[in-house]
């Protein structure tokens, strides 16, 4: 394999390069949009008021929030502190998280500037775009977004510079425009999937103690994407989720113990694999809940899926 694996199909899944990016088609009664050759499923945009606005970029941070690594969800009433703490720092490593708690207070310090006029607005006082609070709100998040490339996936593993920018695009552009991008990065993040979910089929299913295992990654895959285009507020989100998690812990619970090697350095590469599994499942897990794809590590766990394979050819030829 060349890093490149076979995707699982998926039932939006169309590849044909005559549908024109960003068409509309009504399938199974759903309105849905293809992006690079996944149909996603659509959701209504709202009125593009200030109202919309605060109610989304509150959103897209608290979202932003539960993914990224610990301690960074700073209260903008202490950016100064934060600021001058990361300015004053020398240490890199140290320097590198003092930038990401940064990040953290210049968001919140947005999100309190967009409630208060909000506010305002609300008891009728009209909100101009060059208004210098919105142009402070805007800065900080453009700040916070120059600042994003300092901060890790909660795994540790990457970076999410999409889930950075996120909140100051929502803030620049049409609500509209917002959705309609958001639409292009879910089908990035299918494409994820598919792509982990083949490496996992191709390079697991021919191994004796995880023989079976294709039609288990198959779901998972299926259960992962249906997730990733289905919001939270979606009414399907409770039989959407159970079905993600349940696939989930039964790609993880199969294993054929009866083709156990009875050699204990064999035994440890089995052990190996079913750690890397696990590790497949959990990364599939951590695009699928961020919704925003994660190249990076992807290929990572590709390339180690395929030296895992390798390395269980190498024994069976030893044996």
């Amino acid at each position: 394999m060349d890093g490149q694996a076979a995707p699982i199909n998926h039932p939006e899944r169309t590849m044909d390069n005559t549908v024109p990016e960003g068409t509309r088609r009504i399938i199974d009664g759903r309105e849905r949009v293809f992006y690079s050759d996944y149909w996603v499923k659509t959701y209504t945009v709202p009125e593009d008021t200030l109202q919309a606005k605060r109610k989304l970029i509150g959103a897209l941070t608290r979202r932003l929030f539960n993914h990224v690594e610990h301690g960074l969800n700073i209260p903008g009433s202490r950016l100064n502190e934060a600021r001058k703490s990361y300015e004053d720092e020398t240490d890199p490593e140290r320097r590198r998280v003092k930038g990401a708690m940064l990040a953290g207070a210049l968001f919140n310090r947005a999100a309190d500037i967009f409630t208060k006029l909000v506010e305002l607005q609300s008891v009728g006082i009209e909100i101009q775009s060059d208004n210098a609070l919105m142009r402070e709100c805007g800065r900080c998040l453009q700040e916070a977004l120059g600042l994003g490339r300092l901060v890790l996936h909660r795994s540790g593993e990457e970076g999410i510079d999409e889930l950075w920018g996120e909140p100051f695009k929502a803030f620049s552009i049409p609500l509209e425009d917002f959705y309609e991008s958001r639409y292009v990065k879910i089908a990035l993040t299918l494409r994820d999937i598919d792509r982990i979910a083949g490496a996992i089929a191709a390079n697991f299913g021919p191994l004796p103690c995880f023989a079976g295992l294709g039609p288990h990654v198959q779901a998972f895959a299926c259960a992962a994407k249906t997730k990733t285009e289905t919001l939270r507020t979606d009414p399907d989100i409770f039989d959407v989720w159970t079905s993600f998690v349940t696939a989930g812990e039964r790609l993880c619970a199969h294993f054929n113990a009866a083709a156990m090697p009875e050699g204990l350095e064999d035994q440890h590469l089995v052990a190996d694999g079913r750690q890397l599994l696990q590790r497949g499942r959990d990364l599939i897990s951590d695009i699928t809940r961020a919704r925003t794809p994660m190249p990076k590590s992807a290929q990572e766990y590709i390339e180690r899926c395929e030296a895992y394979s390798a390395r269980c050819a190498r024994a069976e030829t030893r044996a």
